[in-house]
């Protein structure tokens, strides 16, 4: 009888329970239905997204990827660093896109960033700028968005992968995340931006 209780102990119990949750929560991950996937990848603001991205020659479910990592599309946002709203940017960030002359100060005030239509366009004229910095690497501009363009011009001067670079683990879940809600949103959305 004993033989029989060991067989069903704790220690051999909890690790394949846990394996088949975790493998229960990776089979809905990637075959759940795209109803269930929209409640976690919502979208909104999408005439907003398609004029900024189209000025600033931006994939829109990147920017829309973007939003969501950022704010989960809080136009109200503020982080602890300041940033703010949707794209979560800071003040002087959306002054140095009217300084280059990105985006116009006449028509979007960089005091308004709470303004979904505002803050979207700042945000895609700083990931348009980011893109180009880094010669069309979207990882990087994904990763500077997020780290600052030093650390990322740092981790791109290693001879290996960026990913395996980036030394703030905060980043590295940051380039993935974007990147998996870039994925999901051309999947779910693929007819949202079309004119």
């Amino acid at each position: 009888m004993r033989k029989g209780l060991r067989l069903f102990a704790w220690y051999r119990v909890v690790p394949i329970a846990l394996m088949f949750a975790v493998g229960a929560v990776s089979f809905v991950y990637s075959y759940a239905p795209a109803p269930l996937f929209g409640l976690l990848y919502p979208l909104d603001y999408e005439d907003y997204i398609t004029d900024s991205s189209e000025r600033h020659t931006v994939d829109p479910f990147l920017v829309a990827a973007v939003i969501e990592t950022e704010s989960n599309w809080n136009a109200r946002a503020v982080s602890s660093k300041e940033a703010q709203g949707l794209m979560q940017l800071l003040p002087e960030t959306a002054e140095d896109m009217v300084k280059m002359g990105l985006v116009d100060g006449a028509r979007f005030d960089p005091d308004e960033l709470d303004d979904p239509r505002t803050n979207i366009e700042f945000g895609c004229a700083y990931l348009s700028y980011l893109i180009d910095y880094f010669n069309g690497s979207t990882d990087r501009a994904i990763a500077a968005y997020n780290a600052g363009l030093s650390n990322v011009n740092d981790w791109a001067s290693a001879d290996t992968v960026l990913h395996n670079a980036i030394t703030f683990p905060e980043t590295q879940a940051y380039l993935v995340r974007v990147n998996n809600a870039w994925a999901r949103y051309e999947e779910l959305y693929s007819d949202a931006f079309l004119e």
